[in-house]
């Protein structure tokens, strides 16, 4: 159960989308999180990631390294694609698999050539933090794609601070609270001691001051 105050986050969503100024881009609405009585260097460290129902990553670069079908699919969608005969071509040379996996801010992959991505590329794009996400068989490059914009993952590192996209100002109030409320209680869920363990929470617009919902 949400300990947020419905009315006081209603208030807090309509003077973010209200207050700022009018941008010449889509700004994203951040989520975040102050934990307290956390210890990372001795309790365990969580992860988790939920999708959400509206997509907080609506232009989220993608490109899959797929099988036939996958690449067939990922071009019929406009989403950019490479088989392994794409991935041979670098010959493992770092520089060259930098440059083309940089302009992208995910990666996946069709599950019959997950396996052999190190064999064709090394381990740069594990250096480098874009290791593959894997697409099943049965999956379709653009469902994967979708579920990939629509989620958000908490991951507890060092600090007891932490950060995601949670909407845009394309979705209005409501869209917004509601996948506020979402995300806010799942992380609830991950923390050993549930809502004792959130100091504060915060949203704010990517150029816009923060706005305070909890704590």
């Amino acid at each position: 159960m949400s300990k947020i105050n419905p009315d006081y986050l209603r208030k807090a969503i309509n003077e973010l989308v209200t207050q700022g100024k009018k941008r010449k881009f889509v700004e994203t609405v951040e989520l975040q999180i102050g934990l307290r009585d956390y210890d990372p260097e001795k309790e365990k460290r969580f992860s988790g990631a939920i999708r959400l129902p509206f997509a907080p990553y609506p232009n989220l670069k993608v490109c899959v390294i797929g099988t036939a079908i996958h690449c067939e699919q990922a071009q019929k969608a406009g989403i950019d694609s490479i088989d392994s005969d794409g991935l041979k071509k670098f010959n493992k040379e770092k520089k060259l698999i930098k440059k083309w996996a940089k302009p992208y801010d995910l990666i996946l992959a069709s599950d019959s050539i997950i396996k052999n991505i190190q064999k064709l590329l090394g381990n740069t794009l594990n250096q480098i933090g874009k290791f593959p996400l894997v697409i099943r068989e049965n999956d379709t490059v653009l469902e994967k794609v979708e579920e990939m914009r629509g989620t958000v993952r908490f991951q507890l590192k060092k600090v007891l601070c932490m950060g995601t996209a949670i909407a845009t100002l394309k979705h209005n109030e409501d869209e917004i609270r509601k996948n506020i409320t979402i995300a806010v209680n799942f992380l609830v869920s991950l923390l050993k001691k549930g809502w004792q363990n959130i100091n504060t929470l915060h949203i704010k617009t990517t150029m816009g001051k923060p706005f305070r919902i909890y704590g």
